[in-house]
């Protein structure tokens, strides 16, 4: 294990790598015989069967990815493997239009198409149809979203709008993380490793069967994350230990197929506030610790009738226990309900129907930060969807039509239809276009909250102006409405050869009713220190316009090389007339938030049959908002297997620079940090 006390230098992966190469050209000098090849699955695909892969999340049933009119990406076991990443968003990073940054240990920004930020309110995430979206703050906690990575199958993003399959939140995109069956993960493995900041890791996972058709598996897993340092070099305690555990049993009789899945976790991790935002009369907490608990258990029934008959039932339950950084405590308890038919009708249309129902309680403790009023509060939601297929040119031409309807206790009924359009002239090209409505309900937190932001008197020079302190407090709306979305999107795939092909999709999107910020008249509070309060409140004001273009490029020159690379565009126009709007990052000023360039390119190649040599070179434009420059950060990951079921690797990540920054958190005010260079070294072993 390597020293985390000890320096890294980027050249020592190249000196590893060169060991690697001589030792590798040696061993293919000898006669090996009795041994099998080492398996690259999808590298071992033309590009051509790379775009026939099965995706299911555009429209939920399964669809080859070059046949599906929207921008999808897909991310699968082979690229997760290869890029070192060790958590769900830094995969995610490998998809055009996704903006990833990294806040500190356990804290990211992720969003698709802007208004990015620690509780992105704009993008749908679901781990197997299960959605994992926080309804009492409006987005993802991705610290609490995580499996054994070497179990997901793959992760399909949709980016732009796909409420009218998904429902209500799925407005600027649509992330599905989908594992792997049961059946695909036989025998054991076992995973372990370490290094400067990936301190520690190991993860165990044991699959069999209980008979002929009913194969499970079990996983454990656990890790223990390095800290960040703020920009004066000071230790920010976010160190982070994490432990889960999960199942998974599946079981097939005759057409139908029954699936249970469950996963428990505990997560501990700390944070530093700013004091410069957050003095008196506010809480003197400085640096905290917290955890959360938690568990889920699915079950899903499919009875499948033909290709295009099918019926799906599933119902989950998700508990989330959780002490917050600045002290207070939530308690989360979700229940839902999904039911879908698909069937065709006549020649010409493939039609699919459903409805949900979701039951979403929680529970919160106040602190003098943050009062929720009522304290416990119980939200419903029930929708129905429709969806027609329709095919007017035998393939060559297809029409969708569809729509949701979600009822919510917030605003009530939302309307959310779809239309798109697929045309593929000949097995090569293939271009869509599509125009669709898409809302954000409110957050429970935006109706109830009472969140104490900031003190006024610690902005420079204006503390000379007043003669008290200033606290800024955020005051929930009743009244808040939904956010609205109207998108225009079209997009063009084409296949040059066997090995090479091109994906672009450009975007309009007009939104209107986005929350905004009111301020009320200051009120004098005599507690201890005397101090003026400067009520916040939210509205509907806001509108904005964005537009972009997204490619992504796979090519492969031979059989044992394959080369990915993606850019984003993103312009955003906002229009607000708030007088806080050049202090708000997540409505007023988003247009100054989400870069407005994204570059990833990823070299994958093997040196041989036992060893592989993985590049992935990144750039993010400057995030003008938090004064962050543009930066370019490399990845890099070494494997040989000495066996063919044990595998050796090292990686390195961030290697171009000692630490840089990508971030900072929108609503608490934690210290801005720093990410840091590190390297780590590992074993998997399977048998």
């Amino acid at each position: 294990m390597l020293n985390p006390a000890k320096p890294f230098h980027p050249k020592l992966l190249i000196v590893i790598a060169l060991c690697c190469l001589a030792n590798t050209a040696a061993a293919e000098n000898k006669s090996i015989t009795g041994k099998q090849p080492v398996s690259n699955s999808f590298l071992d695909l033309s590009i051509e069967e790379l775009m026939k892969i099965e995706v299911t999340s555009a429209s939920r049933h399964s669809q080859k990815l070059s046949e599906v009119p929207s921008a999808i990406f897909v991310i699968t076991q082979d690229d997760i493997r290869r890029s070192g990443a060790t958590s769900i968003p830094e995969a995610l990073r490998m998809a055009p239009g996704v903006e990833v940054a990294r806040i500190g240990t356990d804290k990211w920004a992720v969003s698709i198409r802007g208004f990015n930020g620690r509780f992105a309110d704009k993008l749908q995430v679901m781990m197997d149809g299960r959605s994992v979206y926080n309804p009492l703050f409006a987005g993802v906690q991705w610290e609490q979203q995580d499996t054994l990575m070497e179990d997901i199958e793959r992760i399909e993003v949709i980016r732009g709008p796909n409420a009218a399959v998904w429902g209500a939140n799925a407005v600027n995109g649509v992330i599905n993380i989908i594992t792997k069956k049961a059946a695909d993960t036989q025998g054991a493995l076992f995973s372990g490793g370490g290094g400067s900041f990936e301190h520690g890791f190991t993860g165990a996972r044991y699959g069999s069967k209980i008979n002929e058709e009913t194969p499970f598996r079990i996983y454990a897993k656990g890790f223990t994350r390095s800290h960040t340092k703020s920009l004066t070099g000071e230790n920010i305690n976010d160190q982070w230990h994490s432990a889960r555990g999960g199942f998974r049993l599946d079981h097939h009789r005759g057409i139908d197929q029954f699936t249970v899945q469950g996963d428990i976790f505990y997560n501990s991790y700390g944070d530093r506030l700013d004091k410069s935002a957050l003095s008196a009369p506010i809480i003197q907490i400085e640096a905290a610790r917290a955890h959360d608990t938690g568990g889920n258990i699915r079950l899903r029934w499919d009875r499948t009738y033909s290709e295009k008959s099918a019926i799906m039932l599933q119902t989950y339950y998700d508990r989330v226990d959780y002490r917050a950084l600045t002290g207070s405590v939530y308690r989360a308890e979700s229940f839902d309900i999904d039911f879908q038919h698909r069937f065709p009708l006549f020649e010409k249309h493939d039609l699919t129907w459903g409805t949900n129902y979701r039951l979403y309680h929680n529970k919160e403790f106040d602190t003098e930060l943050v009062t929720f009023s009522p304290r416990a509060q119980t939200n419903h939601m029930a929708s129905a969807y429709i969806r027609d297929e329709i095919t007017l040119l035998p393939d060559r031409l297809r029409l969708n039509l569809g729509s949701r309807f979600d009822h919510n206790d917030f605003t009530g009924m939302e309307i959310q239809p779809n239309a798109r359009l697929m045309w593929t002239p000949d097995t090569q090209n293939s271009i869509w276009m599509a125009v669709s409505r898409a809302v954000r309900i409110p957050s429970r937190a935006e109706n109830d909250i009472r969140l104490n932001t900031r003190t006024l008197d610690a902005i420079p020079g204006l503390s000379a102006l007043l003669p008290f302190p200033v606290l800024a407090q955020l005051n929930g709306n009743s009244n808040f409405k939904a956010e609205k979305l109207i998108a225009y999107e079209m997009g063009y795939r084409h296949q040059f050869s066997p090995q090479a092909s091109i994906d672009i999709s450009a975007f309009y999107n007009d939104y209107s009713q986005l929350r905004d910020l009111s301020v009320g008249l200051p009120l004098f509070h005599a507690s201890f220190p005397p101090h003026l309060i400067l009520p916040v409140g939210l509205t509907n004001n806001a509108s904005g316009q964005t537009h972009g273009v997204e490619t992504s490029i796979e090519w492969k020159p031979n059989e044992k090389w394959r080369l990915q690379g993606n850019y984003s565009y993103l312009n955003m126009h906002i229009h607000s007339d708030s007088v806080l709007k050049q202090i708000d990052p997540t409505t007023g000023s988003a247009d100054k938030v989400s870069p407005q360039h994204q570059v990833s390119v990823r070299s994958n190649y093997d040196l041989s049959e036992k060893s592989q040599f993985n590049l992935w070179l990144r750039y993010v434009s400057a995030v003008d908002f938090y004064r962050i420059p543009g930066y370019v950060t490399m990845d890099a990951k070494l494997v040989h297997r000495p066996l063919k079921n044990v595998e050796l690797f090292v990686v390195g990540q961030n290697l171009l620079s000692q630490n840089h920054r990508e971030f900072v958190a929108d609503f608490l005010p934690s210290l801005p940090t720093t990410i840091p260079r590190g390297v780590y070294a590992g074993v998997e072993w399977r048998f």
